[in-house]
């Protein structure tokens, strides 16, 4: 076997292991933040890395960091992602970044060992702490320490259903220290596509350069617990309202498509209470968003939603209350490090192109603190947050190379201003 062969098999079999934690029935994971499958994966990273010479270690908000110094004082290149999971999820979000960034760093050493070459900044691995939001809010926490987007204090008082904060979750699990982050120079992340774009195009390679804005709305809607037996016109049914607010985000969406506007709408978390089998509901908790490239039509969109609330609320005879709301708008990336993945790709024979990022990662976090590069491979017919979500082998280690290279010339300073 070639050097290279050897590299993509140690891969291949690390990603199989990793995959064996919290791992499920249907093929996916199960590894949601600071829980034990977490704190296990975490563990298992530690070790290969450590192996290797990496010295590994917990932020204040529980960020993993394997930091390998052959420049004494310089910064670092980071490269990374996360490695929790929505319930029941897939194997390759988001996981599979940290470990072709583990695999990138090593094998950044292993090259510059070799060679002799130096470097003018450090490598460094993380694994960012709850990126997915689902046991605590909000999504992608341990980036938005980092980046000062998020106070320490709001992060580790934040709750789960359970009443758990994420200080106890952490502290439980050993997953939490007191160092601060490394100094961070740069930033490079690959994660796979959460959508079909780059296998549709039949392109190996997608070069981010912008995430879609977003509206996201916290809401709680109020009603009054009654008997199931209630007359209908006596009730305050909080199910309906909740229901119907569903049902005007997926009408709105349909509107805005049906006139050529790529837009998103979801409901991803619905707590309905008491939620007994007789009674009905008093109150319903619920997590909506809005998805758009264009400012203009995201603001449509939110206009058209929020004209609806109070004809929901006659309806239903319930009330409608908004306890937060976050937005943003889209955001692009570097023109620099755009460049720079796009020139790597094209020297290693990989075929490229643009793309947009409907999701959130911690790239859209850091590239606002960093030079940042953000990866796509591609994903069989763009499953995502499911246990059926799969990437082929060769789009892989095709990734895992190309970052290799990106994180190779961001330590020589090819991202300097």
């Amino acid at each position: 076997m070639t050097k290279q062969d050897t590299r993509e098999a140690a891969f291949l079999a690390d990603f199989a292991s990793m995959s064996s934690f919290g791992a499920t029935a249907g093929g996916g994971i199960d590894r949601q933040a600071a829980t034990l499958p977490d704190a296990q994966v975490r563990t298992w990273l530690r070790g290969i890395l450590e192996s290797r010479g990496f010295r590994v270690h917990f932020d204040k908000i529980g960020n993993q960091f394997a930091l390998f110094e052959l420049v004494p004082g310089a910064p670092y290149i980071l490269a990374g992602s996360h490695m929790d999971s929505q319930p029941f999820g897939g194997r390759f979000d988001g996981s599979y970044g940290v470990l072709a960034a583990a695999h990138a760093a090593m094998r950044w050493v292993e090259n510059l060992r070799e060679s002799g070459e130096t470097a003018k900044y450090n490598i460094g691995v993380v694994n960012w702490f709850n990126e997915e939001g689902s046991r605590f809010k909000p999504s992608m926490m341990g980036s938005s320490v980092l980046t000062g987007k998020l106070t320490i204090e709001d992060a580790l008082a934040s709750q789960d259903h359970d009443g758990v904060t994420v200080g106890e979750a952490l502290e439980a699990l050993e997953m939490i220290g007191t160092e601060e982050a490394p100094k961070i120079a740069g930033y490079a992340e690959i994660h796979v596509e959460q959508g079909h774009t780059l296998e549709d195009r039949g392109l190996t390679i997608g070069l981010v350069e912008s995430t879609w804005g977003a509206v996201k709305y916290d809401i709680t809607v109020k009603g009054d617990q009654a008997h199931s037996a209630t007359r209908m016109q006596d009730r305050h049914d909080a199910l309906v309202g909740a229901s119907k607010l569903v049902i005007a985000a997926r009408e709105i969406a349909d509107e805005f498509l049906a006139r050529g506007v790529d837009i998103v709408t979801s409901c991803g978390e619905f707590t309905v209470f008491p939620n007994s089998p007789v009674v009905v509901p008093s109150e319903v908790r619920m997590l909506m968003d809005i998805r758009c490239i264009d400012a203009d039509e995201l603001t449509k969109a939110d206009e058209a939603l929020r004209a609806r609330w109070a004809g929901i609320e006659e309806y239903a005879a319930v009330t409608i209350e908004q306890q937060e709301s976050h937005s943003w708008g889209a955001n692009p990336y570097d023109d620099a490090g755009i460049e720079l993945a796009r020139a790597c790709a094209a020297d290693l024979g990989l075929s490229h192109d643009r793309a947009f990022t409907v999701a959130g990662h911690d790239s859209t976090n850091m590239k606002d603190h960093v030079p940042t590069v953000m990866l796509f491979v591609p994903s069989v017919d763009g499953i995502s947050h499911n246990e059926k979500e799969y990437t082929k082998d060769e789009d892989l280690l095709d990734g895992v190379t190309l970052l290799t290279e990106v994180v190779t010339r961001m330590t020589r300073g090819a991202l300097d201003a």
